[in-house]
Order: structure tokens, then sequence, then C-alpha cells
């Protein structure tokens, strides 16, 4: 069993090198291939010898008897320098040219591979390489000077395009014989009988000749109902310099591409055809046309042949071939022998080759005859999807991904997404427009806990004497504090009755009533608000305990259990209202229970949006815009101002927030930034709010459940085309990896302005195309 090598050479070109040279080895039939990877550097010295090798062969076949058309397609140059090339020189440059192709492929990354290649390979196994690439001087290259072919002697090389596909056939009905369409074209200057007496010498065959055909006669044999085994030619061909397209001289005075057989062939490829053989000069371009019909192999002339290099190969093959040898090892044996010819026609082992369909299987003689032979299936090689595949099966995988996130499946990723998203903002300064003075542990040793009345009533009242806009007191006060001191109670209380611009808090947290904290029983209902956080332990199960939503609102419906705080509006909102309002912009909300702070539309949070799929969205809930500052506002402890160490004319026309921010005293949530206290989450959330409506600092947006589909199915295309276009795994991992990068950028820039775009669903898509090409590789 001979063992497929195929060596992918990708983009680049002799200048700028090859960066994505890849090599697969099959060693059995149905086996996942090995892959190395390697690159060539560029080589424009080569590319120079390989034209001045091409030119001087040109100028030798002048004088030989070349199967060349009389038409133009060669090249062109002076033909004084005809006289000038001897054989010495030319020789000279032949030994020059694999000598620089040997260092050439020797570079260290390349050298890599081919050990890593060789390290796979027996010497005595039978070797099939396939060159994929689509630049026409590489297609041209003589690669049998690679020393490679020393060393492994039945290795032989081909020919293959990037794009190639495998094309159901209907396997001929032939009775034991081979059946060939031989066509002798224009014959004007070489002698094409030689080529009808050797394949007359074949056994078991039927050919049909069509000597010097028309156009017409030619289409219409090649629609033949019984089918063809090979494909034969014989005559004038040759190939457009700059088209590179190959031409036919089918007669004398008619000239033909394969573009104008293509329906004729594809009629012949479909009805058993397995094998043309262009025994004719420079057939490249002819090969690269046959092989975008996917004819299974073919074999060219590289170059300008003469006649009778041409008809010794024809000889040596169809014996080597007919006698038992592989495909492979008869066009070898009959390509080496031709050394035999080089003192009177230089190079001309360097001349034939096979164009081959990878997708193809290989067969030999007899399974040309018919001879019963089990079949052996296809070698799996990665074919290209094609793109309109690759769009239709965008769609389910897309569908997959989004049921997996309707579900709840991807929530905690994309929510630990989008912290990490929220972290990696720039940097922004405190709200100057707040003041937080905290309870710390001095203040604790110095005062006592929780603060006494007394001295929170001296705090208040040397506060509000400044004017600020409004004061939140972020610690309760539902009893006396100490219990047996009602001299401060009462001096608690008259402040609490005579002040409008002070906000008071409750509690409506755990399970009953008795665990319900109530407000200070002298503010009027609209100076309270609740200082409940919600942490995201419900959406997740219990896995995630970050803060990243508040609720600002909520009727008093919505409290599970009877409760001693009864207020609709929290802590913050009291706060940023009454601020607002102080500079004439007024709060309400609409129909969708949204509040509206003037234009400004702050938007509740509802289930199914952003990252959140199981998300409880009774009242009206905030996604906190953390701010990206150590500090959200300037902070002073309480000693400061009760002592008169602080500027309070400083606090005119400011917020003033009270609470405690001794280590020692619990109040610590897990938020995107880490661990702060619950009076700064309520700070963070007054700055936002204040923020959006004063400075257009942008909320928080998203799309609907639509918009989020269509973004993920575009990277999912992304994902697609990126196998499409690439089937080497490591450079589609690399690849994927780029746009995963892409996509996080695209996702943080659209953070800066308040988007929360999915970024977890379109990674996993993308990702997952990785493994669907590897699938489609193995259908």
């Amino acid at each position: 069993m001979s063992i497929l090598v195929v060596l992918k050479l990708g983009k680049g070109d002799w200048q700028t090198g090859f960066f994505n040279v890849s090599v697969l080895v099959w060693e059995s039939q149905n086996q996942i291939p090995l892959q190395f990877i390697g690159s060539l550097p560029s080589a424009p010295e080569l590319e120079e010898v390989y034209q001045h090798w091409r030119t001087l062969y040109e100028a030798l076949s002048v004088n030989l008897s070349f199967r060349r058309s009389s038409l133009p397609g060669g090249f062109e140059f002076d033909e004084n320098d005809v006289t000038q090339v001897s054989d010495e020189e030319f020789f000279a440059l032949c030994d020059k040219l694999k000598r620089m192709l040997n260092l050439w492929v020797d570079s260290p990354s390349f050298s890599r591979l081919e050990g890593q290649l060789r390290s796979h390979l027996n010497v005595n196994s039978e070797i099939r390489m396939i060159i994929e690439t689509e630049t026409p001087q590489l297609q041209q290259f003589p690669w049998n000077l690679w020393r490679f072919f020393d060393d492994y002697p039945y290795a032989e090389i081909s020919l293959s395009p990037q794009e190639y596909k495998r094309i159901p056939t209907v396997p001929r009905k032939n009775a034991g014989q081979v059946r060939i369409l031989a066509i002798l074209g224009n014959s004007t200057g070489i002698d094409v009988e030689q080529d009808q007496l050797m394949l007359q010498q074949l056994t078991e065959v039927e050919i049909v000749w069509l000597v010097e055909p028309r156009r017409r006669d030619l289409d219409e044999h090649l629609w033949d109902e019984r089918g063809w085994d090979i494909l034969f030619f014989a005559g004038h061909s040759w190939t457009h310099p700059e088209q590179g397209t190959g031409y036919l001289e089918i007669n004398p005075t008619e000239r033909i591409t394969i573009e104008h057989l293509r329906n004729a062939l594809s009629a012949a490829l479909a009805r058993g055809l397995k094998l043309g053989i262009f025994n004719s000069c420079d057939g490249l371009g002819l090969g690269r046309e046959l092989a975008s019909l996917s004819i299974p192999q073919i074999i060219v002339m590289r170059e300008a042949v003469p006649d009778m290099v041409a008809q010794n190969f024809l000889k040596l093959f169809l014996r080597a071939f007919s006698g038992g040898k592989s495909f492979y090892l008869a066009v070898r044996e009959a390509r080496e022998r031709l050394q035999g010819l080089e003192s009177e026609f230089p190079c001309a082992s360097w001349l034939p080759v096979i164009c081959q369909n990878p997708a193809a299987t290989s067969f030999s003689w007899k399974q040309l005859q018919g001879n019963p032979q089990p079949d052996k299936p296809p070698l799996k090689v990665p074919v290209r999807p094609r793109l309109s595949r690759i769009l239709l099966m965008s769609i389910p995988l897309t569908l997959m991904v989004m049921g997996g996130r309707w579900l709840g499946i991807w929530q905690s990723l994309e929510l630990k997404a989008f912290d990490t998203l929220m972290k990696q903002r720039p940097t922004e300064s405190a709200d100057s427009r707040l003041l937080i003075i905290g309870m710390d542990e001095k203040d604790i040793s110095q005062y006592g806990y929780p603060l006494p009345d007394d001295k929170l009533a001296q705090l208040l009242n040397q506060l509000t004497a400044y004017q600020p806009t409004v004061i939140g007191v972020d610690i309760f006060r539902d009893q006396p504090v100490p219990s047996k001191t009602a001299i401060g109670y009462q001096q608690l209380s008259q402040y609490w009755q005579n002040q409008e611009n002070v906000i008071g808090i409750c509690g409506s947290s755990g399970d009953a009533e008795s665990q319900s904290i109530a407000p200070p029983p002298q503010l009027s209902p609209q100076q309270v608000g609740f200082v409940d956080l919600y942490d995201d332990k419900q959406p997740t199960n219990g896995q995630d305990d970050t803060v990243r939503r508040y609720l600002l609102s909520r009727s008093p419906g919505l409290l599970e259990m009877p409760s001693r705080c009864q207020t609709s509006y929290s802590f913050a909102l009291q706060l940023a209202y009454r601020y607002l309002n102080a500079n004439g912009i007024s709060g309400v909300t609409d129909e969708q229970k949204n509040w509206r702070f003037a234009s400004v539309i702050v938007k509740r949070l509802e289930n199914r949006i952003g990252g959140y799929q199981r998300l409880n969205d009774q009242g009206n809930q905030l996604l906190i815009n953390y701010r990206n500052t150590p500090q959200i506002a300037k902070q002073i402890p309480v000693r400061s101002v009760l002592e008169g160490h602080f500027d309070l004319s400083r606090i005119k026309g400011h917020i003033v927030l009270i609470g405690v921010t001794a280590a020692s005293v619990p109040d610590l949530h897990d938020t995107p930034y880490g661990e702060i206290r619950g009076v700064y989450v309520h700070g963070h959330v007054i700055s936002q709010i204040l923020s959006a409506v004063m400075d257009n600092r942008p909320l928080f947006w998203w799309w609907p459940q639509w918009g989020d589909l269509l973004w993920v199915w575009f990277w999912s295309l992304t994902g697609g085309v990126i196998v499409w276009r690439l089937r080497i795994p490591l450079s589609q991992g690399i690849a994927i990896a780029v746009a995963i990068v892409v996509l996080w950028g695209v996702c943080w820039l659209v953070l800066l302005q308040g988007g929360w775009l999915p970024f977890v669903p379109p990674l996993i898509v993308m990702v997952s195309w990785i493994f669907v090409s590897r699938l489609i590789n193995k259908l």
C-alpha cells in the first residue's frame, strides 16, 4: 500500500517566502493524517537562476525537433543568444539550480519539517507526494531535483491545486478491455505515428483514433455513452505565458482550450474517465484546467518536449504501467530512464509530471481492465467545504449555542466576562458631588459603636448648618443608642422631625418580619430608603455572590414577607432624586416602569438581556455601572467633623453620605472591582444616575434577543469562513484566536459606550468551528 504525502505551500512567492507550509501524511486509507508545520524563506536568487534556466532551455530547443506550436506562446529571447549557449554552460546551470533548490529546502524552518516527515517514512515504501500550490512558477519548477527523491527511490511527485473535489462516477462496463480515445492532432514537423504504433502494441485495449479531428467530431466522441478510461493526445500544444491558458492544436487550422470541451469532458468523467495523457509541449496550462474538472490523474510535460523524448516516455510508461507497476512508479521509471537521452536532449527526465486530484483514488492497469479487485475507499483528505455549506451549517451551530444560552448554560461565564471587561476600562476620577463621612476604627474607639444618638445628632446639625443638598444616613437607627439614654435620642428625634433634606434607611432582608429593620420612627415615609443589596446568587443558583444589580424602586406587593421596611424607594434613588430635583430636574416613571430624568431614561433590567437568563426581574432594577476608581468620593472620618478639622463650607450643594467604614464591622460585598462596603455601593449608584443625567456618562444598554442572535450568527459565519479559507488546524486555531481577540476588543470598545454585547456565545461558536471542520473532513 502506498503512502500519501501532501505538501501544502500556501500563499507566498519567491520574494516574500512561504510562511504557512504544512505536510499531511496518510499511512493508511482511513487514518487521520499526521501533520507537520514549517515555512520556506524568500529565495529571489533561486527564482533568478530558474528563469535563466528556462531562457537557455528555450534557446537550446530551437535546433531540436520539439512538439512546440508554430503559434506564439513560448519565451521571447534574442535569436543571437542561441549561438552563445553551450552544453557545458547549460549543464552547469542545471547543477546550480539543483544545488540552490536543496539549499533552500535545507533552511531551518523547512528542514525541521522534512526531518519529521522522514521519521515517518520507510525508504522501501511507495510514496505519492502531491505538491499543492496555485502558483504557476512553482507548478512548473522541477521538484524532482529535491534530494528527498534520491533518498526515497519509490517516491514520485505530482501537482495539485488548492481546491479540488470528488466527482461521483458510474463504473464503466469494459468487459476486460481498457478503452482509449486517442487524438492525433496537428503533426506538422513531428512524428506522431510513433505514438500510434506504441498504443497499438497494447493488448486487451479498445482504441478509437481521431486523426486531426474537427472540434465537433472530438466533442461528439467524448460524449460516447460507453465512456473512456484514458484520453490520449499527441501533437502540438502550448500554454499562453500571461493568461496561463493551455491550447491544443487538434488540426492544422483549429486550436481549442479545455474550456471549449468542458461539458463533453465532464460527461466523460462522469462515465469513468480516469487518466489523461498529453504527450505534447508545455502542458501545465492544460493540466491546471483539466484539474479544475477533477479528472483523477493527468500526465503532461512541464516544458517544450523533443519528439524523441515524448515517444520514449510514452513507450516506457505504457510498458511499465500495463506490465503491473503502479501508476506513480510507472511514471517515475519512465521519467528516470529518459536520462539516457540527456546528452542529446538536456533535462529530458525533468519534463513529465503528474497532475493529481487528491480526492480521487489511485488505480492500476488491471483495475482499468475491470478485473475484480476490492475497491479501496478514497483517502480522507481535508477538502475545503463549499462556502454555501459553511453558510448553511452556521445557522444550526448558532441556534445550538443560543439554545444553550437560553437555558442559562453560559450565564456564569458571561457574567465573569462582563466583570473582566469592566475592570479593563480606563480609570475614572472620584465624583466631586459626593462626600462620604465614614466611621472608622478610631471613631469607634473614641465614640463607641454604634455611634451614640447625641453624637449623630451633633454631626447632623453641624452638617446641616452648611447647606448640603441632601444628607443620607446609612446607619440603622430604629431605636435609641444607647438604649438607656433618652437625652441623645430626643436630640436626634427633634432633628429627624425638623429636617426635610435628610434620608434615613430601613432594611427588609431576611425571611421573617423580625429580621427586617424599621426606619427612624420620627422620619416621614418620604424620607426613607431601603438599603437592601442583591447579589447574583438567585440567577446563578448560589454560584455567584457578586453585586451587579441595584433595586431602585419596588411596589409594596413585591415584599415576599411582612416587613417593617415598607418604603418603595431605595436609599440611592432617594438621594439622587432629591439632588436632581434641587437642580431643576424632575424624575418620573414611564409606561415601561423605567425612571426618566429629563431626557435620560434609566432602563430597568429585565430577564434575558445581556448575560442574564434566569433573572428574577421584579421591581425596577439597575445594572450598576461602577466607576473604575479607587474611591467613589472624597472620604473623611466622623471625628474630623465633630472636632472641626474639616472645612464644612465645602459641602454646600453636595450629597453627604454617612456610614460605617471600619473593617471590624462586617458590610463587605463582592463587586466586579473586588470587595467594597455597602455605603460605597450606594455611592456608585448615586454617581451613576447623576453622571448619566448631568454629565452624559453612558448608562448600560443591550440588544434584544434577535439582535444578540444576529451578532452570534455573524461570528459563526466568521469562524466558518476561517475554516473554509484555512484547512490546516494550526492556521485555523491561530486565525480563530485572532478573531477572538478582535471580538474582545469590539466588546470592550462598545462597553466604553455603555453597550453590553455577548462575548461568550460568539467565542463558543467560533471555537466550535474547529471541531466542525474536522468532522467535515471525516465525512
